[in-house]
């Protein structure tokens, strides 16, 4: 179906937004937005998403700005969904908040990345900042003794740790004498990912000798 026509607003908007995700790689907040627009409240930006969406322009979940995507152009990169504890438990993020641009050196489909944070896994060298690239787990079965893995316990966190079965109980094992393993019943335990790959940036620091 061919996108309708949109008004003046409503193509400045689409305009600015193809630009921002050109440069960027992922969509914009809505106060990016409001910004750019010369705006102070979310209500006309909101009304401009709602109308560049029913005229086939995008696609968005209202409310949550870094789900709009551009109809026939694909999001590059692989999504962050948030942060992955490599030391205690912490929530991950229901919602999209980047688009990491690896595309060219892993060519794994349907994969996630988790931002790492503390030095539990500092003996695998993974360390606070690292972004953790996860495949999607299915069947825990198939998951063998020694993967590291994102996991999580309800109500609690997710943890990334070394992956250890046996029989009802799993062990979530750190890389970092520092810290005891956790131990629970298989039943408590969610595994969202496992790890495939990482991704440190490294920066240059001006005056080194």
């Amino acid at each position: 179906m061919k996108p309708q026509p949109l008004t003046v607003a409503q193509q400045e908007l689409y305009d600015w937004i193809v630009e921002f995700l050109a440069n960027h790689g992922h969509a914009p907040s809505i106060r990016q937005m409001m910004e750019a627009m010369g705006l102070r409240s979310p209500a006309p930006i909101q009304s401009r998403l709602r109308y560049l969406q029913k005229k086939g322009w995008i696609q968005w979940k209202p409310g949550r700005a870094r789900t709009l995507q551009l109809n026939n152009h694909p999001p590059t990169g692989i999504p962050v969904l948030g942060t992955v504890s490599a030391g205690g438990l912490v929530k991950t993020f229901p919602d999209v908040e980047d688009h990491l641009d690896l595309q060219t050196t892993l060519k794994e489909e349907n994969v996630f990345a988790l931002t790492v944070c503390g030095d539990s896994m500092i003996g695998a060298h993974i360390t606070a900042g690292d972004m953790a690239v996860m495949k999607p787990v299915t069947d825990i079965q198939t998951l063998p003794n020694g993967a590291i893995v994102s996991a999580m316990v309800p109500g609690e966190g997710t943890t990334l740790k070394f992956f250890h079965k046996n029989g009802p109980t799993i062990r979530l094992e750190p890389a970092n004498l520092a810290y005891k393993p956790i131990i629970l019943p298989a039943e408590q335990v969610v595994i969202q990912g496992r790890l495939v790959a990482v991704w440190r940036q490294v920066q240059a620091f001006a005056g080194r000798r």
